[in-house]
């Protein structure tokens, strides 16, 4: 017998009948013999209509408030999956973040999971229970409920699964798996049987949408099985798993891109010690992540940074980097909406250079500007104008065949 967690996106429980389908799925897996963990996120749709009812109030809502509000939209599937198992005969219960407990930090709408007490889950499992779980939500030290950000049901997915130590943890979502690139912007994309949690934790926080970052980033410290799947069909999806020697042969897995963020730069900033300390610790101190950081070459004894943030963040890192820059002496402030950052990604660019000339090289020949390149061991990133993000993406998935068969480390194409 296995324990399975299994997590249901939004598309998943948009209406009754799917909701009636989540339920089957679920009934399947138990009458196969396994103990069955099931997380909901809030109906399609919901969890914006919330923030949208919110927003007509007041433009910048409390964030406790917000959170007690947007959290309610899990609350409705839970009860509605439940409902559905027991009405198919079989024995169900519905949690809440705050009664299992799932703890949490109190950043609200970003909240990080702290700690999983699973032990009445535990029981309702013993007791031949189907446990469904609302996702996305928590509650801090202090009582208040939490949520966990956008795509959150996935991490409390696989927080659960690693608290359980269950066997596999099945994320059903709308799309087949995890593909080359998105089949949206491309025909051409290409299933991936299997991932490495490096692959997929940099694929996730470069734009891919599949999964969210701190949900690979549990699965990878608490070595879970990830299955991404469809819950429209019974296909095989992508395993996100331990890196093994095929996946090392491969240098570029996919390609990504994020249209959601935005440039800031800083014009004739003093050149001296202390100044970049001044400036990202006052923009950390308003919990804003900073991705891209270019620091020019210093003339007379000034220089330009240049940083990229989400958007929803570009006008509150603004105010704080127009007053730091009033502080130190900077000249100016400039910044850019209009940008994307592409990225490829794959475990064999560890040990193969001409990846990057043959990703410059594809976006040259479609005369495309890059304006910032960021890299780490497995993956390189450049910035470009958003107007040109699908042309891109298209031209790098082309320039690595990845349709057919990836490189492999010595930039051969493999044999079939």
């Amino acid at each position: 017998m296995a324990l399975i967690v299994q997590k249901y996106g939004g598309t998943s429980v948009a209406d009754g009948e799917r909701i009636k389908n989540v339920a089957q799925r679920a009934i399947r897996a138990k009458e196969a013999g396994n103990d069955v963990v099931v997380v909901v996120s809030a109906m399609a749709g919901e969890t914006d209509k919330l923030i949208n009812l919110a927003n007509e109030l007041i433009p910048l809502p409390d964030g406790r408030e917000l959170d007690v509000l947007i959290s309610t939209g899990e609350q409705v599937s839970v009860s509605l999956v439940s409902m559905a198992i027991k009405s198919m005969g079989h024995e169900a219960k519905s949690y809440l973040g705050y009664q299992i407990p799932i703890k949490t930090d109190s950043v609200y709408g970003r909240a990080r999971i702290t700690n999983v007490k699973p032990d009445k889950i535990v029981k309702d499992i013993k007791g031949g229970k189907i446990v469904v779980v609302a996702g996305f939500q928590g509650i801090d030290d202090l009582g208040n409920v939490t949520t966990l950000g956008r795509g959150g049901s996935d991490t409390t997915a696989v927080a659960l699964a690693a608290s359980l130590k269950a066997d596999e943890c099945e994320i059903f979502t709308d799309v087949d798996g995890v593909f080359t690139i998105d089949p949206n912007v491309c025909e051409k994309a290409r299933k991936l049987e299997k991932i490495s949690y490096d692959e997929m934790l940099e694929m996730a926080s470069l734009g891919t949408k599949v999964l969210q970052t701190r949900a690979v980033e549990f699965a990878k410290k608490y070595s879970v099985p990830v299955h991404v799947r469809s819950s429209f069909n019974d296909n095989t999806g992508t395993l996100v798993c331990q890196e093994d020697e095929e996946m090392e042969n491969v240098a570029v897995s996919g390609i990504t891109y994020d249209k959601n963020e935005a440039k800031i730069t800083i014009t004739k900033v003093p050149d001296k010690p202390g100044i970049a300390h001044k400036l990202f610790g006052a923009i950390a101190d308003a919990n804003i992540r900073v991705d891209m950081i270019i620091q020019n070459v210093s003339q007379e004894g000034l220089t330009d940074i240049t940083f990229t943030v989400v958007k929803t963040d570009l006008h509150k890192a603004t105010n704080i980097v127009r007053e730091i820059a009033r502080q130190i002496g900077a000249k100016d402030i400039n910044t850019d909406e209009n940008i994307a950052k592409v990225s490829i990604v794959g475990t064999g660019m560890r040990s193969h250079s001409g990846i990057a000339s043959t990703m410059f090289g594809a976006l040259a020949r479609e005369g495309i500007n890059i304006m910032m390149i960021s890299t780490s061991e497995i993956k390189i990133s450049c910035v470009i104008e958003s107007k040109y993000t699908e042309l891109a993406v298209r031209a790098l998935h082309e320039a690595f065949q990845l349709d057919k068969k990836p490189f492999t480390k010595d930039g051969s194409m493999p044999t079939p």
